[in-house]
């Protein structure tokens, strides 16, 4: 259905394999699909080709976006070279506002499912402005789960630096996915009080 969709998750919950599971089994259908990753994850040249990854090994190529992307007009050029029936987004905190705006413009004008997936907070527990405006307009909302330590849905995000200390400040987006592990509200709460021992965390990534 032409619909915009987001689903969203705290780190290490598989989103990259659900975007790509859902994409494959569009194509067995024997249906086209335009990919895109963010530029963040890309090289350092406009040129640098995307790829989407997963933490289980699954990759396929993909579009790149960047700040000053026009994502509409791309799949606009695009759907003019030949049928496209689907539109998959990787890393979807990452959008503008603007960006978002123009996804669902393709769902809206060109009658294309457009399926974003992100992660919905930072490190410090605040939205990113993708999330927050799909949060706000998308037509379907999705939580892909994944648990804390202790056994609770996890749901926000802890970054961590080189000691294994939490990082309560910083840029927004650090994009070394080892740096973060996945926590309950609660625990997250206590690592970002408190200086959170190795120990701890170690047993955080169990």
């Amino acid at each position: 259905m032409s619909k915009l969709y987001f689903t969203y998750s705290a780190m290490n919950a598989g989103k990259s394999a659900i975007l790509l599971q859902a994409a494959h089994n569009y194509r067995e259908r024997g249906m086209e699909v335009m990919l895109w990753a963010s530029g963040h994850n890309a090289g350092p040249s406009r040129n640098s080709p995307g790829e989407i990854h997963s933490r289980i090994g699954l990759r396929a190529p993909a579009h790149v976006y960047r700040e000053d992307t026009d994502i509409f007009a791309a799949i606009a050029e695009r759907r003019s070279k030949g049928a496209l029936d689907a539109i998959f987004l990787d890393e979807a905190q990452f959008l503008t506002r603007d960006q978002v705006w123009q996804l669902a413009r393709v769902g809206d004008e060109f009658g294309l499912p457009v399926l974003c997936y992100g992660l919905r907070t930072d490190f410090q527990g605040k939205l990113f402005e993708g999330a927050a405006e799909l949060l706000a307009i998308a037509d379907d909302l999705r939580e892909a789960r994944t648990i804390c330590h202790c056994g609770r849905k996890a749901t926000m995000n802890l970054r961590r630096d080189a000691s294994g200390d939490a990082v309560r400040e910083g840029e927004q987006v650090g994009v070394a996915k080892e740096a973060y592990v996945s926590l309950c509200r609660k625990h997250w709460l206590e690592a970002m009080a408190e200086e959170a021992s190795p120990a701890d965390l170690a047993t955080a990534e169990t």
